[in-house]
């Protein structure tokens, strides 16, 4: 199937060949106001930005095909993440492809300031000569701070090692043995801004971090400190380091981006101890071209209905868990499709409990996965693995899921429970072998259910002569029956009937089944057709990565109480 792709922004040559893989490509050569850009989008299956596009609310309500918008870099500040979110739309970065430009962009920096590298570049080539102006300082055996230290501030930090510096660390979620093994202090940010007389930004832009630098904070700074920012626009607060630099509170500053991009003649830029980049932290062919890499193979993942590497609004799973995972996939998905022909009424609780091996692993793909299913029959809006809790929450559905290392007669069993106005219901599922999804539990019956295709659900009293006219009346309406399974407690109680079928049922046949003597209710579930090729190529993979270990799933008895 082809897909049309919309890049709004310019990037790697290598990233549109691989889009093109995918489907039609169209790429705009100037940045579209929304006006213009809402007109645009609706044809498209997928959007490819970088930071100069704002794909906003109306952008995104404009779009009804859109499934995904990837963004090349790393922040997604000019993407309504939420908009997207609500409308089961993937929102996808790039957060390592230009990691290490954007630290090597800092240390430019901080080496400009420490050196007056750009000053004194202007002065040689207006033909002056003027050293004594432009006395530096060492930043061997200086402190440096780094505010946030995740990918891009750890790469700092450990660059700026090698200078010879002492690197203290602030970051609420660094955790003290990830300060050891990148051999800095972990301090709090007050002891962090007195100490230090480097301090580089590189945290996240959230409504915490907004205006985290201000005056407050750069008056704790030393006269003779200078700060970096290569994170976002709006951490530092500009007016604030305008009047400290100007009234030397701090020696210099460096920024890369700001609060307006661009800034247009803002007051900062009127100041000798300010060197400012149009935001080029990433601007190198190196991570361009990576970045386009990273996204691109990921819109084709999306649009092929695999799951991406780096979500922003889903679970991100590594790949190689995700190639454990895809069987499972397509099994609580299943499970959840045939919950929802029983539950006609408003769902109150969903519980999932993940048992035996599979409770070593992350399953945040498959809870949103079986909510898919379990959701989309009831809603016009498209149900995906990105809005499905949302939409549940939403509903007022509680939804709960927990691990556990119980023994059980499976290695691993995924085990579902639904209750809603007048039913509740348990179906549990697991893997024969690595790549075979079974049905393996019916509320208290033990099943061996195949999950696709037709297959009908009768729930009866265990009388001679059930099984037969229900058959019977099938065969005469020419209605073939591919397999047969029946459970009960013991003789002469409830019991349930499974029938997998070669041809629908019209509801008229179902009326007749359900007034037959002895039986209590019938349901057809249409699990669909077996998996795509995702499917296929995941399952495949797993297998070639399990090639030369023994089997550890074992095959139960298919039925208790066959008549």
């Amino acid at each position: 199937m082809s897909h049309n792709i919309l890049v709004c922004d310019e990037i790697a040559a290598e990233g549109l060949e691989i889009l093109k893989r995918a489907g039609q490509v169209e790429t705009l050569s100037a940045t579209l106001p929304e006006d213009q850009l809402c007109a645009k989008v609706p044809p498209y299956d997928a959007l490819v930005v970088r930071s100069a596009t704002k794909v906003t609310d109306k952008v995104i309500a404009a779009a009804p095909r859109l499934k995904v918008i990837g963004r090349a870099g790393v922040g997604v500040d000019n993407i309504d993440v939420q908009a997207a979110t609500q409308r089961g739309i993937i929102v996808i970065n790039s957060p390592e492809g230009n990691t290490v430009a954007a630290a090597e962009h800092a240390l430019a920096l901080l080496l400009s300031l420490a050196r007056n590298i750009p000053q004194a570049n202007q002065s040689a080539k207006a033909g002056e000569w003027r050293r004594s102006e432009f006395m530096g300082a060492e930043v061997y055996q200086k402190t440096l701070g780094v505010v946030g230290v995740g990918k891009i501030g750890s790469l700092v930090a450990q660059r700026c090692k090698a200078f010879g510096m002492r690197v203290l660390g602030y970051d609420p979620y660094l955790s003290i043995e990830r300060a050891a093994q990148l051999g800095i202090e972990k301090v709090g940010l007050d002891e962090l801004l007195a100490t230090a007389d480097f301090v580089t930004v590189h945290a996240a832009k959230t409504p915490e971090t907004a205006g985290l630098v201000g005056a407050a904070e750069l008056a704790k700074m030393k006269p003779t400190a200078r700060l970096i920012n290569c994170a976002r626009g709006g951490i530092v607060d500009e007016q604030a380091l305008y009047e400290a630099l100007k009234t030397g509170t701090i020696a210099g500053a460096a920024l890369d981006v700001f609060s307006q991009e661009p800034p247009g003649a803002i007051p900062l830029f009127e100041l000798p101890n300010l060197i400012a980049t149009p935001h080029l932290g990433a601007s190198t062919h190196e991570a361009q071209e990576k970045v386009a890499l990273d996204v691109a193979e990921q819109i084709v993942e999306v649009l092929r209905g695999g799951q991406p590497r780096s979500a922003v609004n889903s679970p991100a799973v590594p790949s190689e868990v995700m190639v454990q995972l895809a069987p499972y996939l397509h099994l609580v998905e299943q499970i959840g499709r045939m919950h929802a022909y029983f539950h006609k009424r408003a769902i109150r609780s969903v519980e999932l409990s993940y048992s035996g091996e599979i409770a070593e692993w992350s399953v945040a793909p498959l809870t949103p996965r079986f909510l898919v299913g379990l959701l989309s029959p009831q809603f016009e809006q498209p149900v995906n693995t990105v809005n499905a809790r949302l939409i549940a929450e939403s509903r007022g559905i509680n939804v709960a899921e927990r691990k556990t290392q119980e023994p059980h007669d499976y290695a691993s069993l995924i085990s579902t429970r639904v209750v809603s106005e007048g039913c509740e219901m348990t179906v549990d599922g697991t893997l024969f072998g690595r790549a075979d999804p079974r049905i393996v539990r019916v509320n208290k019956y033990r099943t061996d259910i195949v999950p696709q295709g037709l297959t009908l659900f009768t729930w009866h009293y265990d009388r001679p002569g059930v099984i037969g006219k229900v058959g019977t009346l099938l065969g005469s309406n020419r209605i073939n029956i591919a397999g047969m399974q029946v459970g009960r407690e013991y003789v002469g109680s409830h019991a349930l009937m499974i029938l997998s079928l070669d041809n629908p049922i019209p509801d008229e046949l179902i009326r007749q089944i359900d007034a037959m003597e002895h039986i209590e209710s019938s349901t057809l579930v249409d699990f669909g057709p077996a998996p795509g090729a995702w499917f296929d190529t995941l399952t495949a993979l797993t297998l070639r990565q399990a090639q030369g270990h023994p089997e550890r799933s074992r095959r139960m008895s298919n039925v208790e109480g066959q008549s």
